[in-house]
């Protein structure tokens, strides 16, 4: 099975070429300001721009109103939504109808009691993404390289595609899908030289550590 890669928090162009060049399915833009990874409409414009056809662009958003997001499809070519932030079902399913793109929530999870909610979220996105839950004292959603318990959704499934993220690296991606039975994964500081900073080789290894998964 080929195990399709996203790789998140792009801010320059070669790492669009890097993602192109190592087979990701997906790159993800991050707009949230607080984020070392956040980028203003004009520079993922360019970014977005400079994707190969085949390669889903996906804006990662935390929170936004409608205005933002009206801004942000209206700048710059997307393929899809990723919400990450606090988002309920009923606006999940709001942001579907009045923008017209598929749409991915963000869930986190550190227990048991997180599960229930990849259930709901399911029956109204396109595709979940399964996150590490941040801490409570944290400025951001993701990107903090956190790992839940991957044992947690071993062998679980829901009614839509979904992502497992979450403190992946090249070094633990295989075991990972190994545990979870995961087809896709998405990865943001586990390739990063820096904060906001990818690595080429890094993007490289992990997309081939995937694939042996």
């Amino acid at each position: 099975m080929t195990i399709r890669v996203k790789i998140c928090g792009l801010g320059r162009s070669e790492d669009v070429t890097a993602c192109a060049s190592a087979g990701a399915a997906y790159v993800g833009f991050v707009f949230f300001p607080k984020s070392p990874r956040h980028l203003e409409l004009d520079a993922a414009r360019t970014l977005a721009l400079e994707v190969p056809e085949g390669i889903a662009k996906v804006a990662l958003t935390v929170n936004a109103t409608d205005a933002e997001l009206d801004r942000l499809i209206d700048r710059v070519p997307l393929d899809m939504l990723q919400l990450h932030g606090h988002e309920t079902p009923e606006r999940v399913s709001d942001v579907k109808a009045r923008f017209g793109l598929p749409v991915m929530k963000a869930v986190g999870v550190a227990d048991e009691g997180d599960l229930p909610a990849l259930v709901e979220y399911g029956q109204v996105a396109d595709q979940i993404l399964v996150d590490a839950k941040p801490p409570r004292d944290s400025d951001l959603p993701g990107g903090n390289g956190l790992i839940f318990d991957w044992r947690l959704i071993a062998g679980r499934r829901w009614p839509v595609p979904w992502m497992l993220a979450g403190g992946l690296t090249p070094e633990n991606v295989a075991e990972a899908i190994r545990l979870t039975g995961a087809a896709q994964v998405d990865v943001s500081s586990g390739v990063e030289r820096a904060p906001g900073v990818k690595g080429a080789a890094k993007i490289l290894d992990f997309v081939a550590a995937a694939q042996t998964g």
